[in-house]
């Protein structure tokens, strides 16, 4: 192999895989002297790459971790599999996969070689994957376009429709995508309304990078909390929940509201009362997930949303499902 710069590529490949290789392998590989190898390394360490090599007869290199992240050099197999995965995860919005993924995504599928495009977009087609929560699911190459036009900046054009069905083409300048555990949303000052709007990211469609750069606006708070009093119309509201068991069997995040319940003995059920501006059926849910029985005292509307969603999850399960939890309302 005579050309430097490939067989350098080739040389990075190998050696990113989890495993000493001796000098004498690699110069097999590449087809070149054992001194050309010598000379190789010094260049990959030169270029940043921390390779580490042991004494001895034989001799060996390893890759090993340095104090910033050298860019990856992938096989067919490899990019396929990877793409495959953050697709996944950035279209169901798993909790824990933030904007980092799609921005991985963007830029995996800028370079990604049109015969590799395909097979991602087969085995995607070919693949059903279960979510978590009520949101819809979201296209991942929508959510690419977005994280592009967000990096740029650059102005963006899509088809949205909205809560009753009603369909609008938008012009906006994208700020923030925003992760939660159910959804993807989109931050972004539109254009024609001339103010900041949020965006559910599965009611976009066709969107696309109008090639326009723009200066960034300052958004008048951080993106999270613009999406949560969205949800909310902005408003916060006081929770009260009754839960059958002791304090010590609930999360940290209610634990620290929780007081002993009026008329309870030692190790009884405990009173939690705190402010909140999720939306209410994403707190049922939640109140839910601590796996212990509660009764909600107030407001109204978040009793209503723990019935409903109570409802759907009995009507889920079907005739065999047996008895409803005591959820509270």
């Amino acid at each position: 192999m005579t050309d430097t710069p490939a067989r350098l590529l080739t040389l990075l490949s190998l050696l990113q895989t989890p495993r000493e290789w001796p000098g004498s392998e690699l110069a097999g590989r590449l087809r070149v002297s054992a001194r050309t190898i010598r000379r190789d390394i010094d260049r990959l360490r030169e270029l940043g790459y921390p390779v580490e090599a042991t004494l001895g007869a034989e001799g060996g290199y390893r890759l090993v971790a340095g104090a910033a992240m050298p860019p990856l050099v992938l096989d067919d197999e490899e990019a396929v599999a990877i793409a495959v995965g953050l697709r996944a995860g950035a279209g169901h919005a798993i909790e824990g996969v933030e904007e980092a993924s799609v921005r991985a995504l963007a830029k995996l599928e800028q370079v990604l070689p049109g015969r590799l495009r395909h097979r991602v977009n087969a085995l995607q087609s070919a693949t059903v994957a279960v979510t978590r929560g009520d949101g819809g699911s979201v296209d991942p190459r929508t959510l690419t376009v977005i994280a592009s036009a967000v990096a740029g900046p650059e102005r963006l054009r899509f088809s949205y429709r909205a809560r009753d069905g009603a369909a609008s083409r938008r012009l906006v300048e994208p700020y923030r995508l925003v992760s939660t555990v159910s959804r993807w949303y989109l931050v972004a000052y539109d254009m024609e309304r001339e103010d900041w709007r949020t965006f559910r990211v599965d009611r976009v469609s066709e969107p696309s990078a109008t090639g326009a750069r723009f200066s960034g606006r300052e958004l008048p708070m951080d993106a999270v909390e613009f999406v949560r009093r969205g949800l909310r119309g902005g408003e916060t509201y006081a929770v009260d929940v009754t839960f059958a068991e002791a304090c010590g069997e609930l999360p940290g995040w209610l634990r620290e509201h929780a007081e002993p319940s009026p008329g309870a003995g030692p190790g009884s059920g405990v009173r939690v009362r705190f402010e909140s501006s999720d939306a209410p059926e994403w707190l049922a849910a939640r109140l839910a997930l601590t796996g212990v029985a509660f009764t909600v005292n107030g407001p109204v509307f978040l009793a209503d949303a723990a019935r409903a969603l109570a409802s759907r999850l009995t009507e889920a399960a079907g005739p065999q499902g047996g008895a409803p939890g005591a959820w509270g309302g």
